[in-house]
């Protein structure tokens, strides 16, 4: 186990937090489709080999290790907001009410968060933010995991409701062959209608 892994944890448990969630989000960038955030609570002590930056992970390794974040946490939530908020209240502060959502939903709740990023707004429980969390916390790296395989499966959902924009390849981020779908075919239900690449695009 990599103590330095557990580095932000530890210090929390120092100053007598006990219940530390990790927070993260998955899916501000894509053209379309909700963005998710996931919290989790681990009990001192638990380590799951493998949790890392769900980025550096392949599929297959993240479906493992959901299955094995959920198991082994202590509480977990994901919650997300979809295209039409985003369009109405903006990416960022969806992204916010995103990690509230998450973070309220634990049971137990928490009396610490870590939470990836430079910035937060809303979260009224004792929290930090972290730059690069995914590759600094534990906890937060299984989070990311969480949001980012939660979100994955979503999205392959709407490849099969929307099967020309290629959803299931690109997971509704910007790439030459997407731009050229929206082009093509104009935007579906699920784009968010502010983002450029697809208002252009908006009859």
């Amino acid at each position: 186990m990599n103590n330095e892994f557990f580095e932000y944890e530890n210090k929390c448990r120092t100053k007598g937090y006990n219940l530390i969630a990790g927070v993260d989000e998955a899916g501000r960038g894509p053209l379309a489709g909700a963005v998710y955030a996931a919290a989790v609570i681990f009990d001192e002590g638990v380590y799951i080999e493998g949790v890392n930056d769900s980025k550096k992970l392949t599929p297959k390794k993240r479906d493992a290790l959901y299955d094995e974040i959920i198991s082994k946490a202590r509480a977990w939530c994901i919650y997300s907001v979809d295209e039409k908020v985003i369009d109405e209240i903006n990416i960022l502060e969806a992204t916010y009410r995103a990690f509230q959502g998450a973070i309220n939903g634990l049971n137990p709740p928490p009396d610490y968060c870590l939470i990836d990023g430079n910035r937060s707004k809303g979260i009224e429980i004792p929290h930090e933010t972290i730059v690069k969390g995914d590759s600094l916390s534990f906890s937060i790296a299984a989070a990311s995991i969480l949001a980012k395989v939660a979100r994955d499966r979503y999205i392959e959902e709407a490849d099969k409701l929307y099967p020309e924009y290629g959803f299931a390849a690109h997971k509704g981020y910007g790439t030459k062959a997407h731009l050229e779908a929206i082009a093509k075919y104009g935007p579906c239900p699920i784009h968010r209608l502010t983002f450029g690449g697809v208002r252009e695009h908006v009859k």
